[in-house]
């Protein structure tokens, strides 16, 4: 059930409105998560804005898979993680990668997994990460750039895994082939 109201661009607040109607020029659709987080104009607006900011940073498509999939599995958002499937396919990300996301399993590039495990580490840990976490990221050809820019995409999805679980947000039909849940 449904929790807090997904948001057409008739329906949304007049501020919410053209974030609705830019969501459905990219996307082809507005995406339910946007049309939640329209109830709050500020929150879409800003949603988009770190959602933009993340996609262009140093991180390849791999890469930005890795850092949203293995915060969205964290978190077990039912919607993300079906979304970032539909995404990661769209993107030409190996199935590989894909699935070991689900899964939770090693990624076999030793480089994608210390992304992954850096990323777990700043989620789990609320950014308290070690000396030794650091170091070993650094050793696989990361620097500080790529950490705050893994802030950057926990930021992200804080604010839609989150609002997710609060509004039970309905998987978009286009994502419901990658249905998922924690295991």
């Amino acid at each position: 059930m449904t929790t807090l109201k997904v948001h057409t661009i008739e329906s949304a607040p007049e501020a919410s409105k053209p974030l609705l109607e830019a969501s459905q020029k990219a996307y082809g659709m507005i995406p339910g998560l946007h049309g939640v987080l329209a109830a709050a104009p500020g929150i879409l607006e800003g949603y988009q804005k770190l959602h933009e900011l993340f996609v262009n940073t140093s991180f390849n498509e791999e890469e930005l898979t890795v850092v949203w999939q293995a915060i969205n599995v964290e978190h077990a958002c039912h919607y993300c993680v079906p979304a970032h499937t539909g995404i990661a396919h769209m993107m030409k990300v190996d199935n590989d990668i894909i699935e070991s996301l689900r899964n939770e399993t090693p990624l076999a590039n030793p480089k994608l997994e210390a992304l992954r495990t850096m990323t777990l580490s700043i989620v789990r840990n609320r950014g308290n990460v070690s000396q030794a976490d650091l170091e070993a990221f650094y050793t696989a050809g990361y620097g500080e750039q790529q950490v705050l820019e893994i802030i950057l995409g926990v930021s992200q999805k804080v604010i839609s895994n989150y609002t997710n679980h609060i509004a039970n947000t309905p998987v978009d039909a286009a994502f419901q082939k990658f249905a998922w849940s924690k295991k």
